[in-house]
């Protein structure tokens, strides 16, 4: 039964996303309105949702990280209405003509942007996601299913059903968004395997259900990635304006993809650098993990472990390694990072230029902080997701990143001989 009800939400959004394809601007920013002042209007209820999602999660032992993620607040209910409003404000990239150009038998031939048709989402305990993976498939012109972490359930069918009832209710055609109402684990095995309704799937969580959607789906795959990200302080380095900076990248919101979880610093600099960091990180309740040369600066911290270099820990746990000089440092980073967004902090142009070109990730940041790697901090509204391959998408994946391309091809006649 279970596979039959999803085979008919397939055959919706299938449906819905021929139609949506043809819809105007005009009416999806009318849907995104719509859908932003249903969210206000309805925050009560959503908000009682959550706290019943709460109370379970602390009844079942969800970490301080998983809880943070979990929660919505006034605020980020508000934050979620904003985000939808700035989607209105941006170009809708449906339709738009990227190139043309002239054969010398006068065909013309454009590149033309086109919705991807039905997005299948699939994520983890962020009930914020259903809103902002809602909002960006519509103004891209595509429909979506969406899959909920179960311990968001409560709140995903709140916000799902102000949302889609706002989408249908401004002239969309049912089907546009859609939530599985269901915690069963083989909805999401089923999922894999619609080719024939699903035209792109995009996981979003941690490593595990990242590993298991790409490794067992049959509908192409759009891949986000974990975030082990590193910022590197060199010998010229601002070390007021670093110092700064390793604070907010690693306190301002530690149970992110985006914040930091590796500090590199210049051997030159450590003695004078570390003691004053150490004391910044450990006043906000960051535990310190060091290498042997850290500890010599640092006694009291954990010695770190080959895994520590390898940990996305998404909590208040740092680990800290003394290197020599820049090349060190971009060996450590591509050897241990995930792609994701790493960050160097020097006065110098030729360094921050080499870091640049020779660092693999898909945000490399000089003198700022990780946690910028955001859909809505780059302008683009919201985000699906950052994506950490480098087919189709890299990096925060907004609007243009939900569409593909086709040919359009212009004659007067012309035929092949």
């Amino acid at each position: 039964m279970l596979a039959e009800e999803l085979r008919q939400m397939g055959a919706r959004a299938k449906e819905a996303s021929f139609k949506l394809a043809g819809v105007s601007t005009r009416v999806k920013d009318d849907a995104l309105q719509a859908m932003a002042r249903s969210l206000e209007e309805r925050s009560d209820m959503i908000l009682e949702a959550n706290q019943d999602d709460m109370d379970a999660a602390r009844k079942n032992g969800l970490s301080g990280v998983l809880l943070d993620r979990l929660l919505l607040t006034p605020d980020r209910v508000s934050e979620m209405a904003k985000g939808l409003r700035a989607l209105v404000a941006l170009p809708d990239p449906v339709g738009e003509v990227l190139r043309m150009w002239t054969r010398p038998n006068g065909l013309q031939i454009g590149k033309m942007r086109v919705p991807l048709g039905v997005i299948g989402i699939i994520y983890e305990a962020r009930p914020n996601v259903t809103v902002d993976a809602a909002g960006l498939c519509l103004k891209a012109g595509n429909a979506v299913i969406l899959r909920g972490g179960s311990e968001a359930f409560n709140s995903n069918q709140a916000i799902a059903q102000v949302i889609s009832g706002a989408a249908t209710g401004s002239g969309l055609p049912p089907g546009t968004i859609q939530l599985v109402n269901t915690t069963d684990r083989e909805a999401v095995n089923i999922m894999l395997t619609m080719n024939e309704f699903i035209d792109v799937l995009i996981p979003r969580g941690g490593a595990g259900l990242i590993r298991t959607v790409v490794q067992n789906a049959t509908v192409p795959v759009l891949e986000t990635g974990v975030g082990n990200c590193h910022t590197y302080v060199e010998e010229d380095a601002d070390l007021a304006m670093a110092e700064k900076i390793v604070v907010n990248a690693k306190t301002q919101r530690p149970s992110v993809c985006n914040a930091m979880e590796t500090l590199l610093v210049h051997a030159k600099v450590a003695p004078v650098f570390l003691p004053a960091a150490a004391a910044a990180l450990r006043a906000k309740g960051v535990e310190l993990r060091g290498c042997p040369r850290t500890q010599e600066i640092l006694p009291d911290v954990i010695p770190a472990v080959e895994e520590d270099w390898k940990t996305e820990y998404l909590d208040l746990v740092l680990a800290v390694k003394v290197v020599d000089g820049l090349e060190e440092a971009i060996q450590h980073i591509n050897t241990y990072g995930t792609k994701h967004s790493e960050a160097i902090i020097t006065s110098s142009y030729a360094k921050a230029r080499t870091f640049l070109q020779q660092v693999d990730a898909a945000a490399v940041f000089v003198n700022a902080s990780t946690r910028f790697t955001d859909g809505y901090q780059f302008g683009f509204g919201a985000e699906i997701g950052i994506s950490t391959q480098k087919m189709h998408a890299r990096g925060p994946m907004g609007m243009e990143e939900m569409t593909s391309i086709k040919y359009i091809i212009f004659g007067d006649g012309q035929i092949r001989n």
